[in-house]
């Protein structure tokens, strides 16, 4: 008899970071137990609650997002190779995160939501907004679980001024099991529900990818010494791009951006999320405004500065989430604030041993809320 395990994450949205976590939740699921039959459920867009977000159409969406990114002062060969990335991330790359399998079957053992930001519900994301399966409603398994959720820099205050603060603490009560990835997550569903929720770290850190993953190619990516720049497409600031292309002419190292052009690189890659992994391992170091940039640079032990923006300021802020992940890790001193020295953080060695120690407790943690999930699946749900 087999459990029957859907995961309800970000699987489709096209970036690194989404891709390896839905993929790294699956096989932590598939290797706590072999005979699960998993799959992905896919979640349908609800009203977004930003007062000052535009009801855009996908392809509205998509003519804004090329205007976006063309303002980016980068090399024209650059952002030609972005948009053909962009545009057939899906057809080329989904299909390794197993997302060609057959849908769910139902009854489901196990309903699985998680990781990544599926509980920000006050965004002006127009393909997410505040889509009530998310929360589990309707309920697509006989047990309800979350792992590693987060609600990234959905705020209480924010939930309050949306009014969905009494139907939130409604979805969230009816969780079998709740986990959350931050600080801010935990306390907004004690607040919400008078719960407080287990914190675990994200899949691509719970699973042991650069140990355990057959398909992260074995052979150097690119030949010349280079510096990751890992980011989207004009985040960075003009101040931030001189002070990288700087640093790489000092050090005397390409710059290879990823994820997005960047007018300090030397040039954009496009590859796939395994070969990505390969860059990162085999790179100089990292620098990141990123959650999963972030956490690329650590399973590889690289030096790396991860920039933080407030979200109090103009744009989508990252302290929310990058804060606590930092702090976990015991890797403050790598975060760089509105003014910091770039080149003295990159000069700095990764104390891998102690991260190690981290990761490894941590690990055991996340493997042990999935064992008491899974073993209360099999116990109690539906098993085929």
């Amino acid at each position: 008899m087999n459990t029957t395990v859907g995961i309800m994450s970000m699987q489709r949205i096209y970036n690194y970071g989404s891709s390896l976590q839905a993929y790294g939740l699956r096989r932590l699921v598939e290797s706590l137990d072999p005979g699960a039959k998993v799959s992905y459920l896919e979640y349908r867009p609800g009203p977004t609650l930003v007062p000052s977000a535009q009801p855009l159409s996908p392809a509205m969406r998509s003519m804004a997002k090329v205007r976006e990114y063309g303002q980016t002062k980068a090399p024209l060969t650059d952002k030609l190779r972005f948009f053909r990335h962009k545009g057939r991330y899906g057809r080329r790359y989904l299909p390794m995160l197993g997302l060609d399998d057959a849908p769910a079957a139902h009854p489901l053992s196990l309903q699985l939501i998680g990781s990544d930001e599926v509980f920000n519900c006050v965004q002006d994301n127009t393909n997410v907004g505040y889509s009530r399966d998310l929360f589990g409603q309707p309920r697509q398994g006989h047990m309800l679980a979350s792992y590693a959720a987060s609600f990234g820099n959905t705020t209480l205050e924010k939930v309050r001024s949306a009014g969905i603060e009494d139907t939130l603490g409604e979805d969230l009560a009816a969780f079998d099991h709740l986990s959350v990835r931050d600080r801010n997550s935990s306390e907004l569903v004690l607040a919400l529900t008078g719960r407080e929720p287990d914190i675990h770290v994200d899949p691509v850190l719970a699973y042991p990818f650069m140990n355990d993953e057959p398909r992260i190619p074995e052979q150097r990516q690119h030949h010349a010494p280079y510096l990751i720049v890992y980011g989207y497409s004009g985040r960075l600031s003009r101040e931030e791009n001189n002070d990288l292309r700087r640093y790489a002419d000092a050090q005397g190292v390409q710059i290879l951006s990823f994820g997005g052009v960047q007018e300090c690189a030397d040039r954009f890659i496009d590859c796939d999320p395994f070969e990505l992994l390969a860059y990162f391992r085999d790179c100089v170091g990292v620098v990141t405004d990123t959650f999963h940039g972030t956490i690329f640079s650590v399973i590889n032990q690289k030096p790396f500065c991860t920039i933080i923006r407030s979200s109090s300021g103009q744009g989508y802020g990252n302290e929310e989430k990058l804060g606590y992940l930092l702090d976990l890790l015991g890797l403050s001193e790598r975060r760089l604030d509105v003014k910091g020295d770039l080149a003295e953080t990159l000069a700095e060695p990764l104390d891998g041993s102690a991260v190690d120690l981290v990761l490894t407790k941590e690990r055991l943690r996340s493997q042990r809320y999935l064992q008491r999930v899974l073993e209360a699946a099999r116990r109690d749900g539906f098993v085929d």
